[in-house]
């Protein structure tokens, strides 16, 4: 009977790590997209995503970058379904005219169809929205300071039709919608000319 539980016990924890884990893109080629993802944007433009080394990476030696120029780059990890749970992100903003921005993406259908919250150095903001057919609403926002140049942490909870957003570590928007209810892919995102570096990708499940 104790060798039966243990091994219920086992099985539990095997399936739950299949809904959890941690990318430092460290294993992953660079000058080239990561594998198991999809590469890609919303709307118009080149997005143009790939792994690189870079000094300064919480883990290193990789990270994240997208440098391209498109609506809004959008990079989906392809074997994630997560209905409840987390996605986090450290990021960097380091350039652009019309955006410095970088975002978690979670409940995904496609690169079309999506929640969204975003940080921006240029608006010194946190904004959640949804991404419907490729048309992003802005929900809510809120002031805080987003410096261009340093790593900060990104993070959503999501548990049912509530979502909470914290920025280096403090909560900075609280939101309630029934758009997507369903599990789907988490991922990252960015704005327009954005170039950003994405680090330390985690996400989980409730």
């Amino acid at each position: 009977m104790k060798t039966l539980k243990n091994t219920m016990i086992m099985s539990v924890l095997v399936a739950g790590s299949a809904l959890a884990g941690t990318v430092n893109f460290d294993d992953n080629k660079v000058c080239e997209a990561p594998a198991g993802w999809t590469a890609t944007k919303t709307g118009k433009g080149q997005a143009k995503w790939a792994v690189v080394a870079d000094e300064t990476a919480p883990s290193k030696p990789n990270v994240l970058k997208q440098s391209g120029e498109a609506t809004y780059p959008i990079c989906l990890k392809n074997d994630t379904s997560l209905k409840d749970g987390f996605v986090e992100v450290k990021l960097k903003p380091i350039s652009g005219k019309e955006d410095q921005a970088g975002g978690v993406v979670w409940r995904a259908k496609d690169s079309n169809n999506y929640y969204i919250a975003r940080a921006n150095a240029l608006e010194d903001n946190v904004t959640i929205y949804h991404t419907i057919k490729g048309k992003r609403t802005e929900k809510k926002r809120t002031d805080m300071k987003v410096a261009s140049g340093e790593w900060h942490t990104l993070r959503v909870d999501f548990s049912g039709n509530h979502f909470t957003v914290a920025f280096d570590g403090k909560k900075a928007i609280e939101w309630d919608d029934e758009t997507f209810t369903e599990a789907g892919m988490v991922g990252v995102w960015t704005k327009a000319d954005s170039v950003t570096l994405f680090d330390d990708f985690s996400y989980g499940s409730n």
